[in-house]
């Protein structure tokens, strides 16, 4: 009897946590401090991410200078000002906050968090990465990442192998957060999961896609192989193949909404989705119901109707420091 009561404890624990709370404000949004720690989704979770709140503050304009200031565990943040270009990606340390300030921009440098813990990307904007060079954004085998208001683009004016993935989170990511970011002009958006053979690595992944707008983007808004995925307050506007759940997935997809967007839901051997609250824009969801009903942590849900118009003008590289 004692395991019964502890376990329907537990549950009702769970249950409460999730329950998702109207927004008074973008709250969100309106923070802009170099030590802004992340607040949202699953990189909120067993201690947070902290990235390099309470550390050295180095502003650069080079690329030499990025590369140096980012390397490294030691906790730090690095401000980003002017434009910097190259054709190369950047490998950013534990313990670090990379933080664009407003008219800052990467041209053709992408930057990678590999093997790494504790990492936040704020208000970067990142276009026409080559790829040849990588992602736009990686993150491989990292936990506990938050990348939010980034701004992340190329063109469509070449074959979709010319450029890679905007955002690619493989290798058994856990606890990032990804909100706020704009995705755009783009063939291949986002994908979760490196293969449909890598579930050893994969399965655990969790990744939280709240607030983003994806816009004018062919494929992967995301693609998500494995792990669990919790997207929800989302825009999604002229895209091809929108969400779509991979080989057993679970993801949980709330309140986002659709437009000219030909596959809005949809699955691929064997992903999952529980779906609620959702504006496809007069287009089925067609991926089978899953078993992630209730995310592990509290979040906001805005009105469906409401989502637009609270959060196109607010993603991508619209905060000031």
């Amino acid at each position: 009897m004692k395991w019964l009561i502890s376990f329907i404890a537990f549950a009702a624990l769970q249950l409460v946590s999730a329950i998702p709370i109207e927004p008074s404000e973008h709250q969100l949004a309106k923070r802009a401090a170099y030590g802004d720690t992340a607040n949202i989704g699953y990189a909120t979770l067993n201690g947070g991410t902290t990235g390099g709140s309470g550390g050295s503050v180095t502003t650069v304009s080079s690329l030499s200078a990025l590369t140096s200031a980012v390397s490294g565990t030691a906790r730090k943040i690095v401000v980003i000002s002017g434009t910097i270009t190259g054709n190369t990606v950047i490998r950013v340390g534990s313990n670090t906050s990379v933080i664009g300030l407003r008219g800052s921009s990467l041209v053709g440098v992408g930057l990678r968090v590999y093997r790494e813990s504790n990492v936040i990307i704020r208000n970067v904007k990142i276009s026409k990465v080559l790829a040849n060079v990588g992602d736009a954004i990686g993150v491989q085998e990292a936990s506990k990442v938050w990348i939010d208001h980034a701004d992340l683009s190329s063109d469509m004016d070449h074959d979709k192998d010319y450029y890679d993935g905007l955002l690619d989170i493989t290798h058994g990511c856990t606890e990032v957060t990804v909100s706020y970011t704009r995705f755009y002009n783009h063939w291949k958006g986002s994908l979760v999961g490196h293969s449909d053979s890598n579930a050893s690595e994969d399965t655990k992944m969790t990744v939280t896609y709240a607030y983003n707008y994806f816009s004018n983007i062919n494929s992967r808004t995301p693609s998500f192989r494995f792990g669990r995925g919790h997207i929800y307050n989302n825009v999604f506007d002229n895209v091809g193949d929108g969400i779509n759940t991979r080989v057993g997935a679970q993801l949980l997809v709330e309140n986002n909404v659709f437009s000219n967007t030909k596959k809005p839901l949809y699955s691929t051997s064997s992903g999952y989705a529980v779906a609620r609250g959702n504006d496809f824009g007069g287009v089925a969801n067609t991926a089978p119901t899953g078993t992630f009903t209730f995310a592990p942590y509290g979040y906001n849900l805005i009105a469906t109707g409401s989502v637009r118009s609270q959060v196109v003008g607010q993603t991508g590289q619209t905060l000031t420091f």
